[in-house]
């Protein structure tokens, strides 16, 4: 067996600075933007020429906060609840042999700004900071399969969870204008119910916090109702 040296390309400017919260999968909130900043050394506009003739991008990258976790060969998918194990390489669990994983996102543009060249991107379910290591482009002849199976994870996950805003937190959203689609962007990632499993069996009130861009947002849940509380800058 050989080893290879993979090298980072660049690095992903994501809303989501914690990986509590995160979709499970790209595209879920389609408005999470985020963008790919090329390192040094691809910071040069022809590495990314003809790419804006592509509506969507695989990005590869490395799960940098758990790679040196190790991996399992036996984990247990979310999906599932959190209750019957799989083999990692029938998910698309973190704790992976080489921690690669990948996204297909929306491509919405290519930034060259003060020297610094940029993909704009929606869609994003990565962590800020997240290493991009290769970029292709989505190809959807090839690599939309529509007679495939997806076995446990077969349909898009559905959650009954409803949203509500306290007064104070939307009148603080309406007043901010740099985040145009902030609140259509809180409440669909607390549709996804990024609670953990376990969490989600539990009867009664529960509290919770997550940042995203640079906001400091709280919200409780109970039942299948969460009403976002407080929300501040970080």
């Amino acid at each position: 067996m050989s080893d290879y040296s993979i090298s980072a390309i660049g690095h992903i400017q994501s809303p989501y600075k914690q990986k509590f919260a995160i979709p499970r999968q790209p595209r879920l909130v389609p408005q999470a933007k985020a963008k790919l900043i090329f390192t040094a050394e691809f910071n040069r506009e022809e590495f990314v020429r003809g790419i804006e003739e592509f509506s969507h991008i695989w990005l590869l990258f490395r799960f940098h906060e758990t790679a040196d976790k190790g991996y399992s060969a036996m984990v247990r998918p979310p999906r599932l609840g959190g209750n019957e194990r799989k083999g990692v390489f029938a998910t698309r669990a973190t704790f992976r042999p080489n921690a690669i994983g990948m996204s297909a996102v929306k491509l919405e543009g290519v930034e060259y700004k003060n020297g610094q060249l940029s993909l704009l991107l929606a869609g994003i379910d990565l962590l800020d900071g997240t290493p991009i290591v290769d970029i292709k482009p989505y190809l959807p002849y090839s690599d939309a399969m529509l007679d495939a199976s997806a076995g446990f994870a077969d349909t898009r996950p559905e959650t009954q969870m409803s949203v509500e805003f306290s007064p104070e937190v939307t009148e603080f959203i309406a007043r901010q204008t740099h985040y145009p689609d902030l609140k259509d962007f809180i409440a669909n990632v607390l549709k996804q119910d990024p609670r953990p499993a376990y969490k989600k069996q539990k009867q009664g009130e529960q509290s919770y916090g997550m940042t995203l861009y640079d906001f400091n947002i709280r919200w409780q849940v109970n039942g299948e109702h969460n009403l976002v509380t407080s929300i501040e800058n970080s």
